[in-house]
């Protein structure tokens, strides 16, 4: 799908808002409503547009831990690293996961309530996975750029 200049518009105006009105968005976007609902309709068809979603404020919830946690692994034979990434993927702390080049294997951002519930998590659970060699953590002191709106 060819991306037009007004459907990065489109696409600016979603994640800012994925509540705005049709009407909104077509009198942003200088379309007709029934044109800019097809075309915010071909973007979800296309899977440009993967899902809606509210964007939450952690410290709000009781989370004001976080972490970025670069993971290397003892072993890298497959079913290791299934089971890892398994065993990642389930956990409510893990708010991403990148398995990447360099030194690490993976890195993790990890949420959670405080400084306690984080050394709970390491201690009970990712460290006791057998694939995990070592793990170094760095803290997040402050939020620069939020993730999850992609800069168009």
């Amino acid at each position: 799908m060819e991306l037009k200049t007004r459907d990065l518009k489109l696409l600016a105006l979603l994640q800012a808002d994925c509540r705005v009105s049709n009407a909104d968005l077509a009198k942003k976007t200088g379309l007709s409503t029934s044109a800019c609902w097809r075309r915010v309709r071909a973007l979800e068809e296309a899977g440009v547009i993967e899902r809606y979603g509210a964007v939450l404020q952690p410290a709000r919830l009781g989370l004001s831990f976080q972490a970025i946690v670069h993971v290397q692994l003892t072993r890298h034979d497959p079913a290791a690293i299934d089971a890892f990434i398994h065993a990642v993927s389930v956990r409510h702390e893990v708010q991403e996961c990148y398995a990447t080049t360099g030194q690490a294997d993976y890195h993790l951002r990890i949420l959670c309530a405080d400084i306690d519930a984080y050394y709970r998590f390491l201690e009970e659970f990712l460290f006791r996975l057998p694939a995990v060699r070592s793990a170094q953590t760095n803290l997040v002191l402050r939020q620069i750029k939020c993730s999850g709106v992609f800069e168009i």
